[in-house]
């Protein structure tokens, strides 16, 4: 069996999940991966048969999605291009971690396309959702990466097929420590303007991951360092708290680490403001921006112990194996596109898991 695995390459989290999801899918099939999408910082470290531009969303430096850099650089003859020239029918299916290129060219070609991915989770009506309602938002999750069926991981197990978040190796096996600092990850933000802000509260230490800044400086008690990932995660595991965007992977981790957490979620980019709402739901304290009327329930926050549980067991593999054993058969068995395709499972490595 040859599976294509598509993975959207606009910031670390998707990437960082791969790595753990590829060597499972290796277990069933010969696995070619595509990568769309130029900003992450994260090597999936191993090869890639296919980059493409795709089609993504830029990171600001106020908090939210620069939407001049998203547009002048969004060359939408080039992802028609892009979609037509990806040979999808060479393969017995696609799984798709939002990724646009080749769920539309499975889309035009009428090739199975199994979502596998966070954003899924918000098709769900059960997921909490913010109080604003954001039509263009919810159009761009249902038609960005349309796949015919989705398994997809959320903050809980909201509904059937979603399932807690899949946290890394690394983190699981991070010596976790409280020392005197905290671990922030806000990529929207300009290096500058979080030094100014975060200097308001200088009785504590910052240590800050830049996406913008490409060498290490310390101004009084704030540290801006460029983004590594493996000092990023050892930087997380060993701080007090952790103040970052509202994205999937990096809350679901410090909250894995056991860490006291506070979001702030992009502006513009309605999956942060449901993640938002969730984490909020969950006792995580959220905050919309940086401004200095947000500044008490910052401080506030500070001077708390209070930290959010979570159980966040390590499932990969039992979902991975209800890729294939559950949803393709289906998938396959019930769709109106005949490829008479015969499904063999014979993972190399196999271990039995309760579904």
């Amino acid at each position: 069996m040859k599976i294509l695995y598509a993975i959207q390459g606009t910031g670390n989290g998707h990437i960082s999940r791969a790595r753990e999801i590829i060597p499972y899918l290796q277990e069933y099939c010969q696995c070619d991966i595509l990568v769309s999408g130029m900003q992450c910082d994260v090597d999936l470290g191993i090869p890639v048969k296919y980059r493409f531009k795709g089609l993504s969303f830029w990171f600001g430096k106020n908090g939210g999605i620069d939407m001049w850099n998203t547009y002048i650089n969004a060359n939408y003859a080039n992802l028609k291009r892009e979609i037509a020239q990806l040979p999808v029918e060479d393969y017995d299916f696609v799984i798709n971690d939002f990724e646009p290129v080749s769920a539309w060219a499975c889309h035009k070609k009428k090739v199975p396309c199994i979502g596998l991915s966070h954003q899924g989770s918000l098709l769900s009506k059960n997921v909490p959702f913010p109080k604003d309602k954001d039509h263009f938002g919810r159009f761009i999750l249902r038609n960005y990466a349309p796949s015919m069926t989705h398994l997809s991981f959320h903050f809980q197990p909201y509904d059937k097929d979603i399932f807690t978040p899949v946290i890394r190796s690394q983190v699981r096996r991070s010596e976790i420590e409280e020392q005197d600092y905290y671990t922030v990850y806000l990529p929207a933000y300009d290096d500058d303007l979080l030094v100014k802000k975060l200097a308001n509260f200088g009785d504590f230490n910052w240590h800050i991951f830049s996406k913008h800044s490409s060498e290490s400086y310390q101004v009084n008690n704030i540290v801006v360092k460029p983004i590594t990932n493996d000092e990023f995660v050892a930087d997380m595991a060993k701080s007090t708290g952790v103040l970052c965007g509202a994205g999937f992977e990096t809350p679901a981790e410090a909250l894995y680490l056991s860490k006291k957490l506070m979001v702030i979620p992009m502006k513009g980019q309605y999956e942060q403001q449901c993640n938002a709402a969730a984490l909020k739901l969950m006792g995580v304290p959220v905050i919309p921006n940086l401004k200095k009327k947000h500044f008490k329930k910052i401080a506030s926050w500070l001077a708390s112990d209070e930290k959010v549980k979570v159980n966040y067991p390590d499932l990969t593999r039992i979902v991975v194996r209800k890729i294939f054993e559950i949803n393709v058969q289906r998938v396959l068995q019930n769709n109106n596109w005949d490829h008479g395709y015969q499904l063999t499972l014979k993972p190399r490595d196999y271990q039995q898991a309760s579904l």
